[in-house]
């Protein structure tokens, strides 16, 4: 292993009553022990000038952390990490065989030839680029706020984009901006929604529900305006006969 997990808090609570020397010397036996993913050797004499320490200082330090078996000084924590370590790579290895074999047996039958020329998005596999991505770079991709857009609204939208991991080229703008014109919204508006909402695009339709309830809100409440109106100033209110 090149690399391991220090687990600064218990490292520190571990070693408190520790000098530095003994600090750095317990550090040297646990590199030692992920370098090799092996127990240390039974022999405190070897383990002591590999690690620059004192025999007795190196002894105190393996009764102190490791326990002894047949094979060698053992450490629970470095055991543990490396048999997740094996663990992930025997997975990652089998996965790997397994989308080797299905690349095969696709090249082999002619499917790979039939699901490259598809229009139909098809799931791969995590060593390949969709090619969706891959469209995505030969595409011009807007930076700048458009006119009428403010800097603050902008930067709301790239951020929800790129949240849902999407480009925002100038036919996406231009889109926008037609669905809003119909909604008779401004594209700042649009914008604002769409971020508020955790849109990547934005239909007129998708806000027309919103629209009537706004307007029949607006009704509900010109009428209860005229009502308290006629009621407050009933006194000087002479019907004709």
């Amino acid at each position: 292993m090149h690399y391991y997990q220090h687990h600064i808090g218990d490292f520190i609570k571990a070693t408190a009553r520790l000098t530095d020397s003994q600090t750095m010397a317990y550090l040297r036996l646990l590199w030692m022990y992920y370098d090799t993913e092996k127990p240390l050797k039974p022999d405190s004499r070897l383990l002591a000038f590999q690690i620059g320490a004192t025999v007795e200082e190196t002894e105190l330090l393996l009764e102190s952390f490791f326990w002894l078996a047949d094979n060698g000084w053992h450490h629970t924590r470095c055991d543990q990490e490396i048999f997740e370590y094996r663990e992930f790579l025997e997975k990652k290895s089998n996965a790997g065989r397994a989308s080797a074999e299905r690349r095969k047996h696709n090249s082999a039958t002619g499917a790979e030839q039939v699901l490259n020329s598809s229009s139909t998005d098809v799931q791969l596999t995590n060593n390949q680029q969709p090619i969706t991505n891959n469209q995505r770079k030969n595409k011009a991709v807007v930076t700048a706020a458009p006119d009428g857009v403010s800097q603050e609204v902008w930067e709301s939208f790239l951020q929800q984009r790129k949240a849902s991991r999407a480009v925002v080229t100038p036919t996406v703008v231009k889109k926008i901006a037609q669905e809003a014109q119909k909604a008779g919204w401004t594209l700042e508006n649009a914008l604002a929604e769409c971020s508020a909402r955790g849109w990547r695009g934005f239909k007129a339709e998708w806000v027309a529900e919103k629209q009537q309830k706004n307007v029949g809100e607006r009704n509900r409440d010109t009428m209860q305006g005229l009502t308290r109106g006629l009621i407050g100033g009933g006194n000087n209110v002479q019907l004709l006969k």
